[in-house]
């Protein structure tokens, strides 16, 4: 089966056979280029972790870093992100999952195609 699959947002599935899917889905459209808004939405997708005490106190320094970097006039985004990778790796290290289809790895996807080209080392972190 060929899937020519052009521009898509929201909810969309492509599947090849039967897919059903129990309790419905939702899902947060972010355009890639408001960088505030997927910082937002990361902070969302992070605060329901019910991460440990240490690991929420270090997520929390690097999304607060990512935060000032994110205000100033020019971010810097290998600084942006190196600290997405950093917060990547230290929620894995805790056991949560980036799963392909969930909400905090669409929103570190995001910041992946926000950050172009440098992106890359945050999609290799998403995947480990």
């Amino acid at each position: 089966m060929t899937f020519n699959i052009g521009s898509q947002q929201g909810n969309i599935n492509n599947v090849e056979g039967g897919q059903t899917i129990y309790g419905g889905q939702q899902g947060n459209f972010t355009t890639v280029s408001d960088s505030q808004a997927l910082l937002g939405a990361l902070r969302a997708e992070i605060d329901r972790m019910g991460l440990p005490p240490g690991i929420a106190r270090q997520v929390s320094d690097e999304v607060a870093s990512l935060d000032t970097e994110l205000r100033s006039p020019a971010p810097d985004r290998p600084v942006v992100a190196q600290r997405l990778v950093r917060i990547t790796r230290l929620l894995g290290s805790v056991g949560a999952v980036v799963t392909a289809g969930g909400a905090l790895a669409g929103v570190l996807s995001s910041f992946a195609a926000w950050l172009g080209p440098i992106g890359d080392s945050l999609r290799q972190a998403i995947t480990r």
